[in-house]
């Protein structure tokens, strides 16, 4: 404000305080009560009109006939609207794009305005429902796909705002993580009633063998029962994998927020599976660089995430092979620490790789149900991995043997120590 306009406010301040005091000792003094109390009102009016401080937020105006409603947003509401996670988009009367915030323009693009809606989206649900909405007024809804870069599923919503000229509001909302889910659903119910199918029909099989012809063959009873038993034996685990994977999905929003010694769940891991690696002759070398420090996790799940990645390795690796586990902190500088799984097997072809994390995805099923593998392993170490925010990479050449890293972030408040660390600690089972 100017000193001028300033000086001004103050004299009009002085004179509506006169004029008020001025009509309040007339009105007091009985005969020009009707005077003073015209007074009061004019001194009141000049108040509000020429001394009270402006708006911060002026009334809106309502747009000319020759202005589009967008023209005259405010700055609040462009900004509202341009950080609003839906993505909007204005159109005017020729279907022409008027404004669309940062939402919208990671959808179609930027620099599309005042381009024609059909020219960003090729859609014939969408331009259908945009020429209804601006014929009838009527609000219009519609599904579409778009295929690229990644496949997204959304659902489009039109309405006109009636103002001179009119305006037609769109707005999508992304259906594609509840489609994931939905199929993710179907195929989780597919797979699972075919892997519990197969075992079930053979147990079956036999036991109306047992009660048949074969009910006096003593070697026939043996190797059916022993058969039986092994199929039995894989429902139970496959069922303990799903629970397993569910109760990880269920608490997969909820991170972790206990300390544990990654270099201890490692050896509990190895130790649990020692029959197995005796068994086939392999041995299992783990080296933990000294002093590391402890990550946020359950330890749990973590012993869970590691009995699985060195079962893997233990199954698929060469009979009297070897099994490299390394612990270390990462060389990315991100204050997270590695921890890797090696084998020496047979390798995974490149093509196969990016589905190893899926439910019941196998590379071999032959030789993973002979195994005694449930397709489940990698997609719970997958979800354990997810819910402790690190990540999961995997490293295999057919012929050259796999690697499995896990990335986790070292809990708050654990300082390394600032000199050089010591050779590697190094422990073969």
């Amino acid at each position: 404000m100017t000193p001028l306009l300033d000086l001004l406010r103050r004299r009009l301040w002085t004179i509506a305080l006169g004029m008020a005091l001025a009509g309040g000792l007339w009105s007091w003094r009985g005969p020009g009560a009707v005077v003073g109390v015209l007074l009061l009102l004019v001194a009141t009016a000049v108040i509000v009109r020429f001394v009270a401080p402006p708006s911060q937020f002026p009334a809106p105006r309502m747009p000319t006939s020759e202005e589009p409603m967008v023209a005259i947003l405010s700055p609040m509401v462009r900004k509202m609207l341009a950080q609003m996670p839906v993505p909007v988009m204005l159109l005017d009367e020729s279907a022409k794009i008027l404004f669309l915030n940062e939402s919208m323009r990671s959808v179609v693009g930027s620099s599309v305005e005042e381009k024609p809606v059909s020219a960003v989206l090729r859609n014939p649900e969408i331009l259908n429902g945009v020429a209804q909405t601006m014929a009838d007024g009527e609000p219009a809804a519609a599904q579409f796909t778009l295929p690229v870069p990644i496949e997204r599923y959304y659902e489009a919503y039109c309405a006109r705002v009636n103002v001179a000229p009119s305006v037609v509001v769109l707005m999508l909302h992304d259906l594609t993580a509840t489609r994931r889910i939905e199929q993710m659903r179907k195929d989780f119910v597919a797979n699972a009633s075919h892997e519990l199918r197969t075992p079930l029909a053979a147990v079956s099989g036999f036991i109306d063998t047992l009660r048949g012809h074969a009910k006096d063959d003593e070697a026939a009873r043996e190797a059916f029962l022993e058969i039986m038993s092994a199929q039995t034996a894989r429902m139970r685990r496959l069922i303990d994998d799903l629970l397993s994977l569910t109760r990880i999905e269920l608490n997969e929003h909820m991170p972790p927020s206990g300390r544990v010694s990654l270099e201890r769940v490692v050896r509990e891991a190895v130790e649990a599976l020692e029959p197995l690696s005796s068994a086939d002759r392999i041995t299992v070398t783990i080296a933990a660089a000294a002093n590391l420090p402890q990550v946020i996790g359950d330890r749990d799940e973590l012993v869970q995430l590691f009995q699985n990645l060195v079962h893997n390795a233990i199954k698929y690796g060469r009979e009297g092979g070897h099994v490299w586990i390394k612990l270390d902190m990462s060389t990315e500088g991100d204050g997270q620490l590695h921890a890797s799984v090696a084998d020496d097997g047979e390798g995974i072809p490149a093509t196969a790789v990016p589905r190893l994390t899926e439910r019941f995805y196998r590379v071999d099923v032959k030789r993973s149900r002979e195994k005694g593998g449930t397709g489940l392993g990698l997609a719970i170490v997958k979800h354990i991995v997810s819910r402790h925010q690190g990540r999961l990479t995997i490293d295999s050449k057919p012929g050259e043997g796999s690697t499995f890293t896990v990335f986790l972030p070292v809990a708050p408040n654990e300082i390394a120590l600032k000199s050089p660390l010591p050779a590697a600690v190094t422990e073969v089972l």
